[in-house]
């Protein structure tokens, strides 16, 4: 399995990531649009993304309670639901 800080060197994510700087007091909703639209359909999408997101969505801003919204909840469980049923099949 890949590191994660290996994982996140991605250029895709890091323009993502950069374009969601900033954002999110604001504009909640359009941020975690973005990182749906990004990671495609859960269940199919690769692995790596639903680490990066997962990685990101438990980052100091959000783990501290500065970045608050019930959507950053929901897609966080998504994801971990998802990776939990991989791990066993």
């Amino acid at each position: 399995m890949k590191k994660i800080s290996d994982l996140v060197k991605r250029k895709d994510w890091q323009d993502l990531r950069e374009s969601l700087k900033g954002h999110w007091s604001e504009h909640p909703e359009d941020c975690i649009r973005k990182l749906r639209s990004w990671l495609g359909n859960i269940k199919t999408t690769e692995e790596d993304k639903l680490r990066i997101v997962m990685n990101y969505l438990v980052g100091s801003g959000f783990r501290l309670g500065r970045i608050k919204h019930p959507s950053i909840q929901k897609l966080r469980t998504e994801i971990s639901v998802e990776l939990r049923r991989r791990k066993y099949l």
